[in-house]
C-alpha cells in the first residue's frame, strides 16, 4: 500500500516534469554487482560469442565491493525518495558472491528489491529466506531447442535446472517476472511463452525485441520473422494470454518490432522520462542517466550520488532530451516499457501539452 509520504514524492516528482525540473531524487535506483556472466547469450552486447569485439578478461572480472554498495545505499537512504532497488549487473549479479548481504541491506532500507538474472546461479532457498520482492527473470526461450540456441554454453541440463527453479519458486507463492528476449531463434515461441510463463504462476511477460550492434545482428529476425510476428504470432500470443489471463507488454512489443531495421523504440513518440525517476550505477562507480553506457551523467569518485543527482551534468542531459535532441542508443531503449507508462501518467495528469512539451515536440 502507497503512503501518504510516497503519493507527495510522486506528486513532487510530476510538478518537476511539468515544470521541466528536479525537486525529489529517484524513484528507482539500478546498481550493477557484476560484469561476468555464466551465460553468453547471443543478443548480449557484452558477452555474446558473436561480438566482433569482446570484452577483455579484467572488465569481466570485475565486481562491486561490499563497502561501496554499503556506503551507497545509505547515500541514498539519506535522499529519502527512493522506493525501489534493482540489482544486475552487465552480466549476472549472481556471480558476486555478497548478492545476499546485498539484498539483505536493501531490505533493511525498506525498499522493494528486484534482481534481474538468468536464475541458474540463484540459491532459491535463501532467497526465499530473504523474502525478495522480485527476480526478472531473464529466461529467452522455452524449449531446449531455442534455449540453447540463445545460450551456446548452455545444454538442456541448465534447461532443466531453470525450470526446476521456477517450479520451487512457484510452490513458495512467489510470482516472479520472466523476461523474453526475441531474436530469430524465440519469435516463433510468442505463444508457447505464455503457456510457459502460465505453469510456472509468473506475474507477468515483459517481451523485448533483441537491441543488436557490434556483431550480434547475426541473429536478428529475419524480414519473413518481421511479417509474422506482427500478424500471426502477436495476435496469437495476446489470444492466450487473455484466456490465461497472463500479463504482457505484447502492445509495447508490437510497437518495438513496427519500428524497423534495428531501432527497437520509436523514441521521439515516446519520449525519455528517467530523468526524473531512475538512475543506474555501474560496477565500477560510473553513474548512468539510464541503461545505456553512452549516456554517462556522474561517477561516485566525483562524490556522492546524492549531490550529482541535482547537478548541472545530469540536468543538462534532461534538458538536451525534453527538446527531442536525443543519443544514437536511444533509438534502442531499454526503459521502454518504463517510459511508456511514465508518458501516460503525464499526459492523463498534466496534459497532452506538458507531454508535447517534455518530449520535444511542441511548446506547451
Amino acid at each position: 500500500m502507497v503512503n501518504e509520504a510516497i503519493r507527495a514524492l510522486r506528486k513532487r516528482r510530476l510538478q518537476g516534469i511539468a515544470e521541466g525540473q528536479v525537486f525529489t531524487g529517484p524513484q528507482t535506483v539500478h546498481i550493477d554487482l557484476a560484469n561476468g556472466c555464466n551465460t553468453n547469450c547471443t543478443t548480449c552486447w557484452d558477452h555474446s560469442p558473436l561480438l566482433k569485439a569482446p570484452r577483455p578478461l579484467h572488465w569481466k572480472k570485475a565486481q562491486m565491493d561490499l563497502t561501496t554498495f554499503e556506503a551507497l545505499t545509505a547515500d541514498l537512504a539519506g535522499m529519502e525518495s527512493v522506493e525501489a532497488v534493482i540489482l544486475s549487473g552487465m552480466g549476472d549479479p549472481f556471480v558476486n558472491p555478497q548478492i545476499y548481504r546485498m539484498i539483505a541491506n536493501c531490505k533493511q532500507h525498506g525498499w522493494q528489491v528486484t534482481v534481474l538474472t538468468n536464475a541458474l546461479l540463484a540459491d532459491a532457498t535463501l532467497l526465499l529466506d530473504l523474502d525478495v520482492d522480485m527476480l526478472l527473470i531473464s529466461v529467452n526461450g522455452v524449449t531446449p531447442t531455442s534455449y540453447t540456441a540463445f545460450h551456446p554454453n548452455l545444454g538442456v541440463r541448465d534447461f532443466e535446472k531453470l525450470c526446476q527453479l521456477l517450479e520451487k519458486f512457484a510452490w513458495a507463492g512467489k510470482r516472479f517476472k520472466h523476461v523474453q528476449v526475441i531474436n530469430q531463434d524465440t519469435a516463433p515461441e510468442l505463444a508457447a511463452m505464455v503457456h510457459f510463463a502460465h505453469r510456472y504462476s509468473a506475474r507477468s511477460i515483459t517481451y523485448k525485441f533483441a537491441s543488436l550492434s557490434g556483431g550480434t545482428e547475426a541473429c536478428a529476425v529475419t524480414d519473413r520473422q518481421r511479417e509474422q510476428l506482427l500478424t500471426e504470432w502477436i495476435p496469437a500470443a495476446q489470444a492466450v494470454a487473455q484466456h490465461l489471463k497472463v500479463e504482457t507488454n505484447l502492445d509495447v512489443f508490437a510497437s518495438q518490432v513496427r519500428t524497423g531495421g534495428l531501432d527497437t523504440a520509436p523514441i521521439a513518440e515516446i519520449g525519455c522520462f528517467m530523468g526524473w525517476s531512475y538512475a543506474r550505477i555501474t560496477v565500477d562507480g560510473q553513474i548512468l542517466f539510464c541503461c545505456s553506457r553512452e549516456i554517462v551523467v556522474g561517477h561516485l569518485d566525483k562524490g556522492h550520488f546524492s549531490q550529482q543527482w541535482y547537478g548541472e551534468q545530469w540536468q543538462r542531459t534532461r534538458e538536451k532530451l525534453m527538446h527531442g535532441d536525443y543519443f544514437t542508443s536511444c533509438h534502442q531503449c531499454g526503459k521502454l516499457n518504463q517510459n511508456v507508462k511514465v508518458g501516460q501518467k503525464v499526459r492523463e495528469q498534466l496534459g497532452d501539452a506538458v507531454f508535447r512539451a517534455r518530449t520535444g515536440q511542441g511548446a506547451p
